[in-house]
């Protein structure tokens, strides 16, 4: 699939539709309890969280949550809750939804960006590598934002 036909958004207003995607999305990944309307909302207006969707032909089909924040070493960023819908997988959408996080966090001026990936998640830890994440000896993936 062309990369021109994923559309990543960032949720401003999170709506019904983004809580059925997660719905959908989440036990991929988490046994967590799904956020409901009124959680998504204190997420993306935390002032801290970037809540991200990749649609697909009008359909939301992966996730990804980017949060900024500042230390005295500098600003950072972190990314988390990476999901996409197994059908789509191996199409690009977690290097799109990916690379728009890096992409914000540079035009947030953070110094790097980091996520966590389970070893035995061998095709998510290759991705990452690709898109250049580096593997560190705690297995915390680092990219160096130069800006």
């Amino acid at each position: 699939m062309p990369a021109d036909e994923i559309a990543i958004e960032a949720v401003d207003q999170p709506t019904g539709e983004h809580v059925s995607a997660l719905a959908q999305l989440l036990p991929h990944l988490s046994s967590a309890p799904v956020p409901d309307l009124r959680r998504l909302d204190e997420i993306v207006n935390s002032g801290a969280t970037r809540l991200l969707f990749a649609k697909v032909d009008g359909s939301l089909v992966g996730t990804l949550s980017l949060v900024i924040f500042s230390l005295p070493t500098g600003k950072r960023a972190w990314i988390e809750d990476v999901v996409v819908n197994p059908d789509f997988r191996g199409r690009g959408v977690a290097s799109a939804l990916v690379s728009e996080a890096v992409r914000l966090a540079s035009v947030a001026r953070c110094r790097t960006v980091d996520l966590t990936s389970r070893p035995d998640r061998a095709e998510a830890n290759r991705l990452y590598e690709r898109l250049g994440f580096e593997r560190r000896i705690t297995n915390v993936y680092r990219k160096s934002i130069s800006g």
